[in-house]
């Protein structure tokens, strides 16, 4: 099946300096059901979104059929730059000209800038990257859905199992801005309970290249953890240089990662990232369906889909089966549809609660060595599991009747 893709009615994001927003039309609002996915195409988080989100979407439709509602299904995609205002613009202009959904969404001022547009907009948006869980607590919406592994759910199978493994004392390298800080944070209240302690930290910006200051400080802490509150490329290469500097490879020091995807281990490799423990609410060799979903996949993108490309199309299959049952496009009638069926979320059970966290177990994984991978891309091995009960935070008493 042939789905049109934005370049066919429009400029991509990456020409809106010279060509404007991608424009669709209003026609598409009687004509198709639309999806958007908005995502970061060319930047730090291209990897673990970006085109493998899109094709996700794709795969989403193919499973899901060319229409509903009688009307056909359209993909449209654009690149966020990862600037907030420039994913609120194209967020804008998309619900404006009939876009139904938007998904994806890196980072959490892109996340909470086109959250707060769909809430003006009555429109529906899934939130399948961005972490923080702000977005079903302060910012709950009817429209709303959070698919990703939130701040507390990493947290929570990372850093209790750390602290009654024995490794009580923790020193954190964050990046400095808000996603980086709600994961400190959020670690800092699940380790004091565990018995633990955050004896220090260190801050470095986004896109930072050179960590050395930061590692040595962590160094002479003498804290048996590192946590690292960092994400993307950032992250990747954080984990080089400690690697450089001794920190990675076990020891009286070790490093714990919190948002880690299968792409920054590939790109590491074993001999480095070995041993590094962090939970996951998806591993592309989970289940049978996750390993049938995970081959067609690879056979397009020639790598293993990330838990982020895995949520968009449970995301964008959950929503086309949802107002399917609705029998309406109404976004508040296909968001209450979506948190009465049952999640297809390869074979591990899954809801959508009424604040829109969509609800599932975690799997606690470490990092395999280079003698215990069978083969590419055979990179984790389950250690334990977080129930949903204890992944994630109970309903905030304003967002128990959200929808």
């Amino acid at each position: 099946m042939t789905i049109p893709m934005l370049g066919r009615r429009g400029a991509l994001a990456a020409g809106i300096a010279a060509a404007g927003l991608p424009r669709l039309g209003r026609a598409a609002q009687a004509d198709a059901i639309t999806i958007g996915v908005l995502t970061d195409q060319t930047g730090p988080y291209a990897d673990s979104g970006g085109a493998g989100s899109v094709l996700s979407a794709q795969l989403a439709v193919k499973d899901f059929g060319s229409s509903v509602l009688g009307k056909r299904i359209e993909i449209v995609n654009a690149d966020t730059r990862n600037k907030p205002d420039i994913a609120a613009s194209i967020a804008r202009e998309w619900y404006d000209s009939g876009v139904d959904v938007i998904l994806d969404l890196p980072v959490t001022p892109i996340a909470a800038a086109v959250q707060q547009i769909a809430r003006e907009k009555g429109r529906s948006v899934m939130i399948d990257a961005a972490v923080v869980n702000d977005f079903t607590s302060k910012s709950c919406a009817p429209i709303s859905t959070h698919w990703a592994d939130n701040t507390h759910a990493m947290v929570s199978a990372t850093a209790k199992a750390a602290v009654t493994g024995g490794k009580e004392t923790w020193f954190f390298i964050t990046v400095d801005y808000s996603f980086g800080h709600a994961l400190q944070a959020e670690a800092t209240i699940v380790i004091e309970a565990a018995g633990g302690s955050v004896i220090g930290s260190a801050n470095f910006p986004l896109g930072a290249t050179d960590f050395s200051s930061q590692i040595v400080s962590a160094r002479s802490s003498g804290a048996r953890v590192i946590g690292l509150a960092a994400v993307g490329n950032d992250q990747v290469n954080l984990i080089k240089q400690a690697a450089e500097f001794g920190l990675s490879l076990g020891g009286k020091q070790t490093l714990a990662g919190f948002l880690v995807f299968i792409t920054d281990i590939n790109a590491l490799g074993l001999p480095i990232s070995q041993g590094i423990t962090f939970g996951s609410g998806f591993y592309w060799d989970q289940s049978d369906d996750s390993r049938a979903f995970a081959k067609r996949f690879r056979a397009e993108r020639k790598a293993m889909p990330t838990k982020t490309q895995s949520s968009v199309y449970a995301s964008c299959l959950h929503f086309l089966k949802s107002m399917q049952k609705a029998a309406t496009r109404d976004p508040i009638a296909v968001n209450r549809a979506m948190r009465s069926l049952p999640v297809a979320n390869f074979g591990r059970p899954t809801t959508v609660r009424a604040d829109g966290r969509v609800i599932y177990d975690l799997t606690l994984y470490r990092v395999k060595s280079p003698g215990e991978s069978h083969g590419p891309w055979d990179y984790l091995q389950p250690v334990g599991s977080i129930p949903a009960a204890e992944a994630f935070l109970p309903m905030t008493p304003a967002c128990e009747t959200a929808v």
